[in-house]
């Protein structure tokens, strides 16, 4: 019989390429989304989908038997986030409690809670260590909440919590249907289309990406070991680029010789974010994916994916 893990939020970016990577891996994947951001388009074949608010009452019957649960579900555009606090602290807050009281109830041996370098906006030194947080936006705060609520039922219950903080990730599947859509699949997006890009500020900003499968090979390696569970651990490259350099080189990918405009800055924004790897790198995963062939990969599933419509 497979081993059954659960993943809420399974139809967005990160969450949908962790079921494929966990589906190859011989797990009977038990997917949860509400469809709100996710998109079925998303979901590999072979998942056991289930269409849920991880807020329901109902979702709790869906871990039963789980050996662990992926909590990816969650409210995530800073913007978007700003304009909703109230939906927002309901989703990544008294969400994330409702998926561990559902762990609690049904004696889940692992849960890996996904987090954000949001947490590190108010810190100024760099790169970020796990220990020290300040966040800022309505977004980092609800975040906050919600690993503050896990911490909360790994003391009192003894649940077995992992925390991930995830720095830029970015590759297949990308979120790209947003206002303002995440840096890479904007402007990839833009200049296949002919268009040009926006840079919001000088293009100065720098930025720790990390593609989506060093990410999930972490998860795998955090599934597996039960060793390095329940801490807290940092997934970036710990390099960092600015937004002007990211462009250059989708541009250089693309060879358009179209040329960004440049817009006012975007309110609530960090200026860096750099992640200090050494705790995670003690597990024995690294980065392996190098920033130049993480953009041509992701040229290449963009350019195919529009030519769908």
């Amino acid at each position: 019989m497979r081993e059954k893990i659960v993943v809420t939020g399974a139809a967005g970016f990160i969450g949908s390429n962790l079921c494929k990577m966990l589906l190859k891996e011989g797990y009977f994947v038990v997917a949860v989304d509400n469809l709100l951001a996710g998109t079925l388009e998303n979901l590999p074949e072979g998942v056991d989908f289930k269409k849920v608010d991880v807020c329901d009452a109902d979702f709790s019957r869906y871990v039963e038997g789980a050996s662990a649960v992926f909590h990816l579900a969650a409210r995530n555009c800073l913007d978007d986030c700003a304009k909703n606090p109230v939906d927002t602290a309901r989703i990544n807050v008294m969400g994330t409690a409702n998926v561990l009281q559902a762990c609690v109830d049904y004696k889940v041996p692992h849960i890996i809670y996904s987090d954000t370098s949001a947490e590190y906006e108010g810190v100024d030194s760099f790169p970020s260590r796990t220990d020290e947080v300040k966040p800022m936006s309505i977004y980092a705060c609800s975040k906050r909440g919600g690993a503050l609520i896990a911490e909360g039922f790994k003391n009192y219950y003894g649940l077995n919590v992992s925390t991930v903080r995830y720095f830029n990730v970015y590759g297949p599947a990308q979120d790209w249907r947003r206002v303002i859509p995440p840096v890479m699949s904007a402007f990839t997006i833009k200049l296949l289309q002919g268009e040009r890009p926006f840079i919001y500020g000088t293009g100065e900003k720098r930025r720790d990406f990390i593609h989506v499968d060093d990410v999930n090979r972490f998860h795998l390696i955090l599934l597996k070991e039960k060793s390095i569970q329940g801490g807290v651990y940092n997934l970036g490259s710990g390099k960092d680029y600015s937004i002007l350099e990211i462009f250059q080189k989708i541009e250089s990918e693309i060879g358009s010789g179209i040329r960004p405009e440049f817009k006012p800055e975007l309110p609530g924004e960090a200026y860096r974010t750099l992640a200090d790897i050494s705790e995670t790198c003690k597990t024995g995963w690294t980065p392996k994916v190098p920033i130049e062939e993480g953009i041509k990969s992701f040229v290449e599933y963009t350019r195919e994916r529009l030519s769908r419509g």
